[in-house]
């Protein structure tokens, strides 16, 4: 989908790649762009910038994502694009507080399927949307540092997948962003294991969103070496695990 003419909803538009994405959705001439996020005032500097709707929102309530949903049809009229971006970090295990994990599910997960409750159907019936999801190369890869982050975002990539399968034939454009590291705020110092192979700048992930967007790409990698350690995970699963352990212990100090 090319982005120009299209009414976006942009969530954790605030900062990082939510900011860099709707920044550059404007500059390819987006109808409109909803920027959304808890963070009010850096939120409403972004919609500024760009002459686009800010929208307060917590992605971790339904409530929340409807209204903001609401609110895009109320100013725009439609939803084309719907990028579900909003995301926190966490570490830890099993140990891990359960108000953790819970936040976790809700954000990286139910933020999803919320969105996809409020504007998948609607899309579909004016002829088709783009929804992107961003979960993380720790969804294909998983993370050593947090096990609610890694389990969560697997759960992205899964419903990802899910809305491909029951929707791609319908007209509905899915997309999963998986990097590793991006400079960001909830990324500082050398990004622990996330990185390993360099730490990309939120502009060039933003880049990557559209190049996939245009070419109806599911998977999209920044970090173009996630491709292949998925493959090596896939061969030689048990191989895979082993060189995980090993970073797990060397994370440990």
């Amino acid at each position: 989908m090319d982005i120009k003419g299209k009414v976006a909803v942009v969530t954790g538009g605030a900062s990082g790649i939510g900011r860099a994405t709707a920044i550059r959705f404007a500059a390819e001439g987006a109808a409109g762009v909803v920027v959304a996020d808890l963070n009010e005032a850096p939120l409403q500097a972004v919609a500024s910038e760009i002459g686009g709707l800010a929208v307060r929102c917590d992605v971790g309530t339904e409530a929340g994502i409807r209204n903001l949903v609401a609110q895009a049809e109320k100013r725009y009229g439609r939803v084309d694009v719907f990028f579900s971006n909003a995301g926190i970090l966490g570490r830890g295990g099993p140990e891990a507080p359960d108000e953790l994990w819970d936040a976790m599910w809700r954000i990286h997960l139910m933020a999803h399927v919320w969105a996809a409750r409020a504007v998948v159907e609607p899309m579909l019936a004016r002829g088709g949307g783009q929804f992107v999801i961003t979960a993380s190369a720790a969804g294909l890869l998983n993370i050593v540092e947090s096990a609610p982050y890694g389990v969560t975002k697997h759960a992205a990539v899964a419903f990802a997948e899910w809305l491909s399968i029951a929707y791609g034939r319908r007209g509905l454009d899915v997309a999963c962003l998986c990097p590793q590291a991006v400079r960001t705020g909830m990324v500082p110092g050398d990004g622990g294991s996330a990185g390993v192979d360099g730490i990309l700048s939120a502009e060039a992930v933003a880049d990557e969103v559209l190049l996939a967007m245009r070419e109806r790409r599911f998977l999209v990698l920044p970090h173009p070496q996630v491709l292949q350690y998925l493959r090596h995970k896939t061969a030689d699963y048990d191989r895979w695990l082993g060189g995980m352990q090993k970073m797990f212990m060397k994370s440990q100090g």
